[in-house]
């Protein structure tokens, strides 16, 4: 950007993200208790000020790229005014302290609660979470929707830290008469025949566990059932729906009681996780940061290390 971020007038920063959050410029002038020609000349004033278009005029509103870069300075810029007003004494008596996290659903469902559990709530605390695949949840920190995330990527998002938290690893199962059923021939034909339960349209983890069997050769089956939550899923391949990839920690009671058989002990598939966030002098979040690291070193393959 051609100007730098703190030059940037904050009555005009702070109406650019009122009208992303509130979709449309009236919306945001009634937010904002001002005039929808007033909002739209602070955004004017921005966008020539930055020398960029900050805004789609879409319904609602979206920010461009950069326009990104702002809202997520925006955001920063909030989150430390209200620990300096709390640090102070400044703060409502109804006024918590609230820190988003985008986290994908399996980590949800397993480790990352008891994390949260375990941070000081005084002065109180809020958690948002927001459910997201791995491999997207790094878009909603970009964006500036999110303080913090779970996340697949190593590559931190500008203007945020990263640290390794650890591999979740997913183990191929299926039901007993399922796998008698449809697992009589060679694994990685087996595989690519028989129907699949996956998470949504975006889950490619069963896809990839059998194009490794199979060299690099299509995926799997196109019988496919979409079971949108992590306790669901397991129950779903359990049940016989079909063969899934279910995390470790998942499987295991389900494989001991024999609701569930190993179609392959000896292979699996691991996806690393990272945890990403503002990099904000903000003790909530550091807080919260050191619960997550200290849980995933317990719960995750390969523990919790390195910062960047």
């Amino acid at each position: 950007m051609k100007t730098e971020l703190t030059e940037l007038p904050l009555d005009q920063v702070r109406t650019l993200l009122a009208v992303v959050d509130e979709g449309t410029f009236d919306a945001a002038a009634a937010a904002l208790h001002v005039t929808p020609s007033a909002v739209s000349q602070r955004v004017k004033a921005l966008e020539q000020r930055t020398g960029r278009v900050l805004l789609m005029r879409t319904k609602p509103v979206r920010p461009t790229e950069s326009g990104e870069v702002v809202v997520r300075f925006a955001r920063q810029l909030a989150r430390l005014e209200r620990d300096a007003r709390a640090e102070l004494g400044m703060s409502g008596a109804g006024e918590p302290t609230r820190v988003s996290i985008a986290v994908n659903a399996d980590s949800l469902a397993t480790w990352l609660l008891p994390a949260l559990t375990r941070v000081r709530h005084e002065p109180r605390l809020c958690f948002e979470l927001r459910r997201e695949d791995e491999t997207r949840t790094a878009s909603l920190l970009r964006e500036g929707l999110v303080m913090a995330a779970v996340t697949s990527s190593a590559e931190p998002v500008t203007g945020c830290s990263v640290r390794a938290l650890g591999r979740m690893r997913y183990v191929p199962v299926a039901s007993p008469d399922f796998a008698r059923e449809h697992f009589g021939g060679p694994l990685r034909e087996a595989l690519a025949a028989a129907p699949t339960v996956a998470f949504d349209r975006s889950d490619d983890l069963q896809d990839a566990f059998v194009r490794r069997l199979r060299r690099g050769r299509r995926g799997a089956s196109a019988v496919r059932h979409f079971v949108p939550t992590s306790e669901g899923y397991a129950e779903s391949v359990a049940a016989g729906l079909g063969w899934g990839l279910v995390p470790e920690v998942q499987a295991e009671p389900l494989l001991r009681t024999g609701r569930l058989v190993h179609l392959a002990p000896d292979r699996a598939l691991d996806v690393p996780l990272y945890w990403q966030q503002w990099k904000l002098d903000s003790p909530a979040l550091a807080a919260v940061a050191e619960a997550v690291t200290e849980a995933a070193a317990g719960a995750l393959r390969g523990g919790a290390a390195g910062r960047h």
